[in-house]
């Protein structure tokens, strides 16, 4: 058995790596969705400034998004990935909170 966490014997990370991979990239494609029908709904109904504006938002942050889960996939592609850094855990934390707004927003 690999011991308490900190006590220097080699951990087996089994198939965590790919799981988290796979999370991710389930993750990302929701997001995707998310903001394709957010610009939908902006084309759908009465265009406005704050929709259009909402909508070019939400792109942005969801091509933030894109990159974080990129940059997190690439790393579990690793024999030994290392744990996801907190400025990463935070960018998409933020990219999501900003998703929903921007979508309150388009409704």
């Amino acid at each position: 058995m690999g011991g308490p966490p900190g006590s220097g014997s080699a951990r087996d990370p089994g198939l965590q790596p790919e799981r988290t991979r796979l999370a991710w990239r389930r993750t990302t494609l929701t997001y995707t969705v998310v903001a394709v029908l957010a610009g939908r709904q902006v084309v759908r109904d009465d265009v406005t400034v704050v929709g259009v504006v909402a909508a070019a938002l939400g792109a942005l942050v969801w091509l933030a998004f894109l990159w974080v889960a990129h940059r997190r996939i690439v790393a579990l592609d690793t024999a030994r990935p290392r744990a996801l850094p907190v400025r990463a855990g935070v960018a998409a934390v933020v990219c999501v909170i900003c998703l929903a707004a921007f979508g309150a927003t388009v409704l």
